[in-house]
């Protein structure tokens, strides 16, 4: 399918504005500290819009309308869990790390359990960040790939290279200032596309809600206390769960309490981007749920291949190469890659930060130069860009980037959330009752993810894991706290006995 010039001129121009802009901030002389927390001097406004652009990537631009197309708005329930965790981290979160003045989130474990704790967080975060690097990026090159029919592996080498670039060069201030841009792009597209699919409809805007509620596509999931399926409440713990994660430990969150003016203004901040993505999240699930309508609508216009279940990642992309008029095109596929550069471009960041402040300065080079500091950050967003590269040419060929995403980030994130509640909650925690409840969370996660696997077919098939995947982060992070808390009572009532 050949893509007319104006859309092709329209996001080329788009794609060479954002690397520009953002390789600029390469030319202000900086120090290490200024590349990762931009001097705290930050507007409110910006840090937030670059908290919501990372939390909406392509993921859920593309994902999640495949996601509400193939399914329902289970998926939604997710987003329901954000205010609560937000509650939470601007009461508590963020008075902590703007206190600590560090620009690392696992400084304070490290505090609190020794150096070990903070070794094990930080690369359960960069192991993380490379799974979600990956997804993004993948998804990322499917519309182009529909588009032009160039090879998914190439397009992703080139996008990676192209966020990598300003992320490397232009440091933090880069990364929150076209995210700020691309928030805006990636609202107004998607605003755009919704607006082209209801009113496409032969009967107009509301025919789309009518099919689909004969349908069932707006259901939340079921309300059953049942946690092998995707129910209601297992999407909600979960959300719950995984972002009080991303509050309270994530460095690509941390970092931006940490840029901001004043602990006012980072909390300003934190509501702002987590409470905005609540509407957006919203709008990406009706773009899927419409465009499983305008298809029931128009049958014909879908391709045999992508009504297959598999496939649904892929009607949206589709959807905006065939289904759109000229310049909107090319306005939706610049919406798209605002969506996922500005989360790889936070995570490549992040990651330079956590390698730097945990390890290079720590067990490196201790008395490390700026110069010797800054060719650290450079070296590691470049490798944490090619390693990400190459986590995106495995994800090609999944069946539900969502659903992978998910599955992967409940496993790599290690239960960590479980070792920051123990710390901040039971103040008499130590070191050794962290560390045997870590151990026992690791061992619980192993059983989660590889018991269905390696036990399957076997005589021990009965001891397989049988919960949904996505709560491998809940039952991890439950051990560790219970664990590390009933250790520490026993240890401290055996101190006291004696």
């Amino acid at each position: 399918m050949n893509l007319p010039l104006i859309d092709l001129i329209v996001f080329l121009v788009y794609m060479a504005a954002i690397v520009l802009f953002g390789v600029s901030f390469s030319f202000k002389k900086r120090t290490a500290l200024e590349y990762t927390t931009g001097g705290g001097r930050l507007p409110s406004w910006a840090i937030g819009m670059s908290i919501f652009a990372t939390f909406v990537s392509s993921i859920s631009f593309l994902a999640l309308p495949g996601n509400a197309y193939l399914s329902n708005w289970n998926g939604f329930v997710f987003s329901l869990s954000i205010p609560f965790a937000a509650w939470i981290a601007v009461k508590y979160f963020v008075p902590l790390y703007r206190n600590l003045r560090s620009e690392s989130a696992y400084y304070y474990l490290e505090t609190r359990f020794g150096p070990w704790a903070s070794i094990y967080a930080s690369i359960c975060y960069l192991l993380t960040q490379l799974a979600r690097m990956g997804a993004i990026m993948y998804l990322l090159a499917l519309p182009m790939n529909a588009l032009f029919g160039w090879s998914i592996p190439i397009i992703i080498i080139c996008t990676g290279v192209s966020v990598m670039i300003y992320a490397m060069f232009g440091g933090i201030e880069a990364v929150i200032w076209t995210d700020a841009i691309q928030g805006i792009v990636l609202i107004g597209g998607a605003l755009l596309c919704l607006c082209v699919i209801l009113f496409s409809m032969p009967n107009g805007p509301l025919e789309a809600v009518t099919i689909a509620a004969e349908s069932r596509k707006f259901s939340l999931g079921s309300f059953r206390f049942n946690f092998v399926e995707s129910t209601f409440w297992m999407i909600l713990i979960y959300g719950l769960f995984i972002n009080l994660q991303n509050f309270g430990i994530d460095q690509s969150y941390v970092q931006r309490y940490i840029t901001a003016k004043s602990e006012k203004e980072a909390v300003q901040s934190t509501w702002l981007g987590s409470l905005l993505y609540l509407p957006v999240s919203f709008l990406f699930f009706f773009i899927g749920t419409s465009l499983y309508s305008y298809y029931q609508a128009f049958p014909d216009l879908l391709p045999a291949e992508l009504q297959l279940g598999e496939n649904s990642d892929k009607v949206f992309p589709y959807f905006i190469v065939s289904g759109l008029p000229v310049g909107v095109t090319g306005i939706l596929i610049a919406s798209i890659f605002a969506a996922g550069m500005s989360t790889v471009s936070t995570s490549i960041n992040s990651s330079a930060t956590v390698f730097l402040s945990d390890h290079y300065r720590k067990y490196i080079r201790q008395s490390a130069t700026e110069k010797q500091s800054m060719q650290v950050l450079w070296i590691s967003s470049f490798v944490m860009g090619i390693l990400s590269i190459a986590v995106a040419l495995a994800f090609n060929g999944v069946t539900s980037a969502l659903d992978a995403w998910w599955a992967l980030s409940s496993i790599f994130s290690g239960g960590i959330l479980g070792l920051f509640l123990l710390a901040f909650i039971v103040k008499k925690a130590t070191g050794k009752a962290a560390g045997i409840g870590v151990l026992c969370g690791v061992v619980v996660i192993g059983w989660m993810s590889l018991s269905p696997v390696l036990l399957s077919g076997t005589e021990m098939e009965g001891f397989q894991n049988r919960l949904h995947t996505n709560l491998t982060i809940v039952m991890g992070t439950i051990t560790i706290f219970i664990v590390g808390f009933l250790v520490t009572g026993f240890f401290y009532k055996r101190k006291s006995s004696k």
